[in-house]
């Protein structure tokens, strides 16, 4: 059975910031996490919002598959909830591949992580 590795960061950046891939070596989960981070871009309504997503990647840093929400705190409708998850997803798919060193990308192929994306305040 894979052991499960948790990464939740609770980051809250500005809005606007647009990223296509990570192009830095990432060597730590704490800097994969930081580069997901950066690629989000919370809806401007989001009010006072988290989604934990949750997700795995192959050796040479790309999804195994789609995020899934696990965790959806969300003010507003339907509309401003599947707004917010959609706007996480995009981030760790925009994201994505990481550029991963040799020892992270033996370590992270196959094990589920967990990110948590809030809005601003």
């Amino acid at each position: 059975m894979k052991s499960i590795a948790k990464l939740v960061i609770a980051g809250v950046l500005s809005a606007g910031v647009v990223c296509t891939s990570v192009a830095a070596t990432l060597h730590t989960m704490d800097d994969v996490g930081a580069a997901i981070q950066s690629c989000w871009t919370p809806p401007g309504d989001a009010g006072n919002s988290t989604v934990t997503l949750s997700f795995s990647f192959k050796r040479d840093g790309t999804l195994i598959g789609q995020p899934r929400p696990t965790a959806v705190k969300v003010a507003g409708d339907d509309k401003a909830r599947q707004s917010f998850i959609d706007a996480a997803i995009t981030a760790v798919k925009n994201c994505t591949p990481l550029s991963l060193s040799p020892e992270l990308s033996q370590g992270i192929a196959g094990n589920v992580f967990t990110q948590q994306f809030v809005s601003p305040k």
